[in-house]
């Protein structure tokens, strides 16, 4: 009875020690007398007590690495700061545990030594500029070299990249004067457009101007025209009249005449008093006198 309760005893620890809980996220790998022979899942596992045991646990997450501060002197001498992270991921728990001896300090120096080359062969100014063609460069040769041990390279970051206080201050007023000669650049071509347009405003005021002349003196000329030709016309239909024999219309004719001038007299401004030299009633007789002596002279002429 007793040697069956210790088999059973010694049933129930075979077992528990047989028995190995793997966390999720996690893979371990088995040895048996030191020599790996496969990999434990997430889960529960069972292995051989004695013969086996667990050699490495392995982490099959995603995980970052910081990439410690360091100096690095670009393609054109200039001294700069760097940092940077490292994101990656083991795909091959075995090639991880056995293929390098720290993974860790490997992925580290591996992309230390690489971000030199990288960086070295630049500007500072592309340096700057170009972080996202630094981080796919790394990304493909840390990748590139870390397959071998079973890792994957997700990301390569660049978190901060640091120059001299000198060099950031040259810069900084690099950057000032720069600003400060789009500034007046904008304000010239501001002041250019503004001195065309007003250029262009006059001339078209004078424009303006110069066909509002030619226009007034277009119908200036032609209301001279039409009243020349109106005179032109009375003094036919004068003409004609005193022909026919009618002695009022050249009467009427030297009458409106005599009152043009006149009035010519009015207007004067140096005229301040005009003396008429005769009334009005020897006015009409006057010119009553002058259409019969010019009846007459027709009438001789006609005879």
């Amino acid at each position: 009875m007793e040697f069956a309760l210790a088999l059973v005893v010694l049933a129930l620890v075979f077992l528990v020690w047989a028995l190995t809980p793997v966390r999720q996220g996690y893979a371990y790998t088995i040895e048996r007398f030191g020599r790996y022979t496969h990999t434990a899942q997430p889960g529960l596992n069972f292995i051989m007590p004695i013969f086996d045991r667990v050699g490495r646990k392995v982490n099959m997450m995603e995980q970052v690495l910081d990439i410690p501060g360091q100096e690095i002197i670009t393609k054109d001498n200039a001294m700069v700061a760097v940092d940077g992270v490292v994101f990656f991921q083991v795909l091959d728990a075995a090639k991880a545990a056995y293929e390098v001896s720290d993974l860790y300090l490997a992925i580290m120096n591996l992309t230390t030594t690489n971000l030199r080359t990288v960086m070295g062969s630049m500007d500072l100014d592309e340096t700057l500029s170009k972080r996202d063609e630094i981080n796919l460069r790394l990304l493909h040769v840390v990748d590139d070299a870390t397959t071998p041990w079973g890792v994957k390279i997700t990301r390569v970051e660049i978190k901060d990249i640091r120059p001299p206080a000198d060099i950031s201050n040259a810069m900084a007023r690099q950057m000032k004067a720069e600003r400060e000669k789009r500034a007046n650049i904008l304000e010239a071509e501001g002041m250019r457009a503004s001195e065309i347009l007003r250029a262009e405003g006059e001339k078209q005021g004078q424009i303006l101007q110069a066909e509002g002349r030619r226009e007034a003196a277009f119908r200036d000329a032609e209301a001279r025209e039409r009243e020349a030709e109106a005179e032109a016309k009375a003094t036919q239909m004068v003409s004609d009249a005193i022909a026919g024999g009618n002695s009022q219309a050249i009467n009427y004719f030297i009458a409106q005449k005599y009152v043009e001038a006149v009035s010519q007299f009015a207007t004067s401004p140096n005229s301040k008093t005009i003396l008429f030299p005769v009334e009005a009633t020897q006015l009409i007789g006057t010119l009553g006198g002058i259409g019969e002596l010019a009846k007459d002279a027709f009438e001789r002429k006609g005879a």
